[in-house]
């Protein structure tokens, strides 16, 4: 079974604006297209960076501060404090942007995708070719899609992979799958099989949780007594 790669889910068409798009541009962009954010591209298509709904309220916030009346106090001003600060002064995408954008690759794997979005707190990544040039874009939307298997195609593959890790005959190992939950029963040699069956399935896409209650010839954890050899067990 292959993984299911960034290639398989992400968005090839891209809304994007250059680095010397207006903040009216780009608020333009985000409302026609119904986007929370696009990436920032150069003149050779290489992403600068990231601008987020976020990154444009920061200038509503400012206004809304300055109609009331509140001024900020430089010396105080924390770092993010500090890039409000100039996001709300700023005019073009280029400084509207949060830089460097946190990106990935077509070939990365889908689970790697998530864990960098969890990582940073973000929720689309640009995907970019080995020049860092704009290739396409996924969403948490996009990720989550792949949890959408049927049970029957995790049944079959995580039977498949458990089957070929532990090199055994497929029926010792009885694979169940609801609603992407996996249980394993059955038979393997060795204790620490289980652990690697439960890891094998884990690993295959689609499954949420898994579940194990699987019996075993050989206590692997434990040491043999002198001169006994696993094959006299």
């Amino acid at each position: 079974m292959r993984h299911r790669t960034i290639e398989d889910v992400m968005t090839r068409e891209v809304v994007r604006a250059p680095r010397d798009a207006s903040f009216k541009t780009v608020a333009g962009l985000l409302a026609e297209h119904r986007i929370s954010g696009l990436p920032v591209v150069d003149d050779e298509g290489r992403v600068l960076g990231v601008v987020s709904e976020t990154d444009l309220l920061h200038r509503q916030a400012a206004q809304a501060d300055a109609r009331r009346g509140r001024r900020p106090r430089p010396l105080r001003l924390t770092r993010s404090a500090r890039v409000a600060a100039a996001k709300a002064r700023a005019t073009t995408a280029e400084h509207l942007m949060t830089a460097p954008a946190v990106t990935t690759t077509p070939d990365a794997p889908v689970t790697e995708a998530a864990r960098t979005m969890r990582r940073h707190g973000v929720e689309r990544l640009p995907v970019v070719d080995r020049q860092g040039r704009l290739a396409g874009i996924v969403t948490r939307g996009d990720l989550l899609g792949v949890f959408l298997r049927p049970d029957e195609d995790i049944r079959r593959d995580v039977g498949d992979q458990v089957a070929a890790a532990l090199c055994q005959p497929r029926y010792l190992v009885d694979v169940g799958v609801a609603g992407g939950v996996v249980r394993l029963r059955g038979h393997v040699e060795r204790r620490s099989d289980t652990g690697l069956a439960v890891l094998v399935a884990r690993r295959v896409d689609g499954v949420v949780a898994v579940t194990e209650a699987l019996g075993y010839r050989l206590d692997d954890s434990r040491p043999l007594p002198a001169g006994v050899s696993p094959g006299h067990m």
